[in-house]
C-alpha cells in the first residue's frame, strides 16, 4: 500500500470520526442548547419590553451619596427615571446629582432631587416620606440601600455599636418603608426593594451586628412580600456578595470608631456598576429574592443548609484566623 493511499484512508477515517462527533453533538446537545438559547432571547426581549415602561417612574434610593447607591442612581437615571436621592451627606448628594446632569442621555431624562436623610432618626421618617412623596405625587420604587457595617468580635463590641447598626440597617429601612407604603397601597401599585447581603443568608465571624441586621431585613422583606401580594405591590430582596465600595472603610469597630481600612475581599469584589445593573434587571423582572455573588459565597450559602457541620467548622477556623491576625 502506497503512501498516498494510506494518507487518503487516514483522512477518510478522521472525517468519519468527525461526522460521528457532529451527529452526537447535534442529536444530544442541540435539543438541550436550543431551548436555552430561545429562552435567553425571550428573556432579553421581555426585559427590553419592560424597560420601555420605566421612564417617568419615581425611584427613591437611600444611601445614594456613594458606592452601590450612587451606581444605582446612574443606571436608573439612564433608564429615564425620576430620581429622589437620599443620604446624610448633602454635599455628596449634590455631587452625584451634578454628575448625572452632566451625562449625555439618549432619550428622556429628569433632573434628580436630593433629600437629606439620616436613617438613625426614626421619628423623622413620616415627615421625610411626606416630603419625598410631594415632589412627584408618589414613589413608584423604593430602594432601601443605606447602611453601615462592622469589623469587630462580639465580646469586645460595645452594645451601642450593635444598636446603631441595627437601627440604621434594619429599623431605618423598616421605618421608611412603613412611611412610604400607605401611599403605594392607596394607589395600588409600587415596588419595595431591600438591598440586604449574602450575610443576611449566612453569618460570618466579626460581622455579628451587620449579619444580624441583614437577617432581620430578609425576614421583614419576606413577611412584607406575603402581605402585599394582593395589593399589587412587589417586594424584592437583593443579597449581594462583596462589592468594591467604601463599606469596609466606613465600617465601625468595637468602640464605634471608623475602621478606616479596605478589606482584601472588598477590594476584590464585584464593581458597584455591575451590581447596580443586576439590581435594575431584578426590579424589571419583579424578582422576589436574588443573590448576586461569586462562587465562594454561593458555596457557603448552600453549605449552610446542605452540610451545616462543615459550614460551622469553616466559620470556626475563620474566626480563629481573624483572632490571630488581631
Amino acid at each position: 500500500m502506497g503512501y498516498d493511499e494510506l494518507s487518503r484512508n487516514s483522512r477518510s477515517i478522521t472525517s468519519g470520526n468527525w461526522n460521528v462527533l457532529y451527529w452526537v453533538l447535534g442529536s444530544v446537545c442541540l435539543p438541550v442548547v436550543m431551548p436555552l438559547v430561545l429562552l435567553n432571547l425571550w428573556h432579553r426581549s421581555l426585559i427590553a419590553k419592560k424597560r420601555k415602561h420605566l421612564p417617568g417612574k419615581v425611584v427613591l434610593i437611600t444611601g445614594a451619596s456613594s458606592g452601590l447607591g450612587e451606581a444605582m442612581a446612574h443606571v436608573f437615571y439612564k433608564a429615564g427615571c425620576k430620581l429622589l436621592l437620599a443620604a446624610r451627606r448633602l454635599e455628596e448628594l449634590e455631587r452625584v446629582k451634578n454628575d448625572l446632569l452632566a451625562l449625555e442621555i439618549v432619550g428622556v431624562a429628569y433632573p434628580p432631587s436630593v433629600l437629606q436623610l439620616d436613617l438613625a432618626e426614626l421619628n423623622a421618617m413620616p415627615r421625610f416620606a411626606e416630603k419625598a412623596i410631594s415632589i412627584h405625587g408618589g414613589v413608584d420604587i423604593l430602594i432601601n440601600n443605606g447602611g453601615i457595617s462592622v469589623r469587630a468580635n462580639i465580646i469586645n463590641t460595645a452594645l451601642d455599636v450593635d444598636l446603631k447598626i441595627m437601627t440604621v440597617n434594619y429599623f431605618g429601612s423598616v421605618a421608611l418603608t412603613k412611611a412610604i407604603l400607605p401611599s403605594m397601597v392607596k394607589r395600588q401599585i409600587g415596588h419595595v426593594c431591600f438591598i440586604s447581603s449574602v450575610q443576611g443568608k449566612f453569618a460570618l465571624p466579626h460581622r455579628s451586628a451587620y449579619s444580624a441586621s441583614k437577617h432581620a431585613l430578609q425576614a421583614f422583606a419576606d413577611s412584607l412580600r406575603a402581605e402585599m401580594a394582593n395589593k399589587n405591590i412587589t417586594v424584592t430582596c437583593i443579597s449581594p456578595g462583596y462589592i468594591k465600595t467604601q463599606l469596609s472603610v466606613n465600617a465601625l469597630t468595637s468602640t464605634g470608631q471608623i475602621h478606616g481600612k479596605m478589606d482584601k475581599a472588598t477590594a476584590e469584589g464585584m464593581s458597584a456598576e455591575a451590581c447596580a445593573e443586576r439590581i435594575l434587571t431584578a426590579v424589571l423582572r419583579g424578582d422576589k429574592d436574588l443573590i448576586i455573588c461569586n462562587v465562594q459565597a454561593r458555596l457557603a450559602y448552600y453549605l449552610h443548609f446542605l452540610c451545616p457541620s462543615l459550614y460551622f467548622w469553616i466559620m470556626e477556623n475563620r474566626a480563629s484566623k481573624l483572632e490571630k491576625e488581631e
